[in-house]
């Protein structure tokens, strides 16, 4: 019997509890919600992905709603929900005081400027000169029109376009202008209006069959380290765990059950998968699970790999071999009964996560059924007989807000393909399951301890400042054993703090890993979420607690913090290398930097190009200041290949300098040409095509295509910059280093 290649997408709609306790030990605010986050995307993201899918009533998809967005919606559309992006909304401009005109020049573009933004000419008009003239300019200069329309459009823009064509907001966004405080609170309304629709539509379309709805521990917790933060070291032998262990198993059910009745009373039926917060596993945390009542759960496929103690290799196409191992679901043995587990296929949910958004909309979609096509293929030639699921699971939310028309296009052109496509067919996890029970077993014991982010929990344990936050967790949550009395009955607020307190999104942000411009907010967020529960208590707030975890202070050097799709103009935009990789290079790198006319690198990567950008001294002009041609040289360490030695003349003796290299592109600073080049036998360098793109303004950003030096993914490489004046050698950057890339 031959089967069609089944696909579950997974879609994970989640905000962090944004919504303060007012615990009283920070300075009252007039707003309950720190960030507008959970409305903004309410309005561009939950409904449009459901009512999209709606239309294509062959392929049926799996949804989760974590509990504290619900919660969070629902306030917001009760009018209980104030944000201070909402606050300064609502508010006549004639009575903006110099700080919120301030805050609104500084907040108000907080969105991705090439999708929201540019779209829209008048907000682009104001977003430019923001940027071209600076926020002093602006307040100087601006009228009061000017600070209307920007309140309105930043409302309008997070208004997803399969809204358009509502006649009021088709009529806003014709208008353009001269926005009134009466058009700003017909917007507001129109944002509660499309998220009051949002949990009866997914309730709707899971009762037709359509949609299967899962939940997550209620406020996004990472279980297995609420089991024992001692599991950190499973993955990573040598973490630096905090001084304090935290193991509070008894509170895995308490989140269990409270996202489960949450689901019983929105839903009218009991869930049956969950979604594990950060799809993070671990032994001891399964026979909760599966006491509470769910049938099954999801991780990633470095955690499957891990287990089986296998790595999944990937060709040049980026297909997985042994692909019989992850496409398929596994049984875990628990004291309880068996609980089922499926594993995503990292690279595809990170296609469309991080990369599909830079291609255009029909060949991204394309690519994507493309590689499930040739799943389906080796299906068919290896295993005929037996069914597989390639499970693609990724956050619902984030992603589109880099797509044109918020991923309208893309899904549109995804979905007509998959309808017509015969052999590959869309299910939700239950309905395989249902179908196809699993055979295949991963004994409990051995089920690997780990994330969807690297197999391992360091995003969230092991930093100085990620532990100083477990230490502050520990002490709040022995304060509240120490108060037997407050159960979570009698003292809810006690109890609704520390689950708080307890979400992942807290820890993502503390320390190395990630950062955003609003990484004080959720410090303080989660402080006084902690604040709360010794206030619940009646008992003193530490002073430790009124100061931050760690200083928020622009960073200096460090590695990428995920992937970028910059456009290559050479105009240095700062949103599109916010998570680049950063180097350090006029002044602060030793003695022959110090005179450099560089300032500064950046590079950063995504599965289609890796990208580069240098940043020069004000005034350099390359060609007198700087020498004109740019020799970029690729090292692989440990790889078996043919190498040449850099191809110019007066190369100096020394490391990295007498290596032998794979790869050289030659830029002309000038020109603005490329030569590329491969290294051959004895010694030699090829010419070769290339589709590397290369813009020179205000500094130089370069992008090389992957497919140019055709190496598979996880190929680990190495950079070098060389400058030469023709063809004689005369500097390199960075000093005693490379830049370290590896292929997604």
């Amino acid at each position: 019997m031959s089967h069609p290649l089944y696909i579950a997408f997974i879609w994970h709609q989640h905000q962090p509890l944004y919504k303060s306790p007012n615990s009283g030990a920070f300075s009252p605010s007039q707003h309950n919600y720190h960030l507008p986050w959970v409305r903004l995307h309410g309005t561009k993201d939950y409904l449009d992905l459901v009512l999209l899918l709606e239309r294509y009533p062959k392929l049926h998809q799996t949804v989760n709603l974590v509990p504290s967005l619900i919660l969070q919606l629902e306030d917001y559309v009760a009018g209980n929900a104030v944000d201070p992006y909402l606050e300064i909304s609502l508010i006549p401009t004639e009575q903006l005081s110099p700080a919120q005109k301030e805050f609104i020049i500084q907040h108000f573009f907080d969105a991705n400027h090439h999708t929201l933004v540019d779209p829209h000419p008048r907000y682009s008009q104001l977003y430019e000169q923001k940027q071209d003239k600076g926020l002093d300019w602006c307040l100087a200069n601006w009228e009061l029109s000017d600070y209307d329309d920007l309140l309105a459009w930043h409302n309008l823009a997070w208004i997803d376009p399969l809204f358009w064509d509502d006649p009021e907001i088709e009529a806003w966004l014709q208008k353009g202008r001269n926005f009134t405080l009466s058009d700003r609170q017909q917007i507001y309304r129109k944002q509660q209006q499309i998220i009051s629709r949002i949990i009866p539509q997914h309730r709707q379309m899971q009762d037709t069959g359509q949609l299967e709805v899962t939940t997550t521990p209620y406020t996004h917790p990472i279980l297995p380290l609420l089991a024992n933060t001692d599991s950190g070291q499973v993955a990573v032998p040598n973490m630096t765990l905090p001084e304090a262990q935290f193991q509070w198993p008894e509170d895995i059910p308490r989140h269990l059950q409270k996202s489960w009745d949450l689901y019983i009373d929105r839903f009218g039926r009991t869930p049956r998968g969950l979604w594990p917060s950060e799809q993070s596993v671990s032994p001891e945390v399964l026979p909760y699970i599966k006491e509470q009542g769910f049938k099954w759960i999801c991780s990633d496929e470095a955690v499957l790999g891990w287990s089986l103690r296998h790595f999944f290799h990937r060709d040049e196409a980026g297909n997985v071999g042994e692909p019989e191992l992850l496409y398929r679901p596994y049984r875990l043995e628990t004291d309880h009964g068996d609980l089922a587990i499926v594993f995503r296929d990292h690279r595809l949910s990170d296609l469309i996560g991080f990369t599909y958004s830079a291609m255009k909309p029909q060949q991204a979609a394309s690519d994507l059924v493309g590689h499930l096509e040739a799943i389906a293929k080796m299906q068919r030639e290896q295993n005929p007989d037996t069914p597989w699921l390639v499970t693609i699971a990724l956050d619902g939310e984030n992603c589109w807000e880099f797509y044109p028309e918020d991923g309208k296009p893309f899904l549109e052109a995804l979905y007509t393909t998959l309808s017509k496509e015969p052999h590959l067919q869309l299910v939700t996890v239950s309905e395989f399951l249902d179908k196809f029970p699993p055979t295949a077993t991963i004994p409990t014991e051995k089920l690997h301890s780990g994330s969807w982010v690297d197999g391992s929990f360091t995003t969230w344990i092991g930093d100085p400042a990620k532990n100083r936050a477990w230490d502050y967790l520990t002490q709040a949550r022995k304060v509240l054993a120490n108060h037997p009395e407050a159960t979570p009955e009698n003292n809810p607020a006690a109890w609704e703090a520390m689950y708080a307190a307890q979400g992942s999104d807290w820890f993502w942000w503390f320390g190395e890993g990630h950062s955003s411009n609003q990484d004080a907010i959720f410090d303080q967020l989660f402080r006084e979420h902690l604040c709360g529960v010794y206030k619940a208590l009646n008992e003193p707030i530490p002073d430790y607690l009124l100061q931050p975890v760690e200083l928020h202070i622009p960073q200096g050097e460090h590695g990428p913090q995920g992937f970028i799709h910059p456009v290559i103009d050479g105009v240095a935009d700062e949103q599109d290398w916010d998570r680049a990789g950063r180097i350090e290079i006029g002044g602060a790198r030793g003695t022959m930097h110090s005179s450099s006319p560089v300032q500064r690198l950046w590079y950063g990567v995504d599965h289609l190009n890796f990208y580069l950008r240098m940043d020069l001294k004000s005034g350099v002009q390359p060609g007198k200041d700087l020498p004109a041609e740019l020799n970029l040289l690729w090292f692989y360490p440990e790889q078996t290949m043919h190498n040449s030695p850099i191809p110019l003349d007066d190369v100096p003796d020394t490391a990295p300098m007498n290596y032998l290299f794979h790869h050289h592109l030659e830029i002309h600073l000038l020109t603005q040409s490329v030569l590329f080049q491969e290294a051959g036998e004895n010694f030699q360098w090829h010419c070769r095509a290339s589709r590397a793109q290369v813009a020179f303004n205000k500094c130089l950003e370069v992008a090389i295509p992957w497919a140019d030096l055709q190496v598979p993914p996880d190929y680990p490489l190495q950079l070098v910059f060389v400058f030469a004046e023709e063809g004689h050698f005369r500097q390199y950057l960075p000093e005693d280093t490379f830049i370290p890339l590896q292929v997604p």
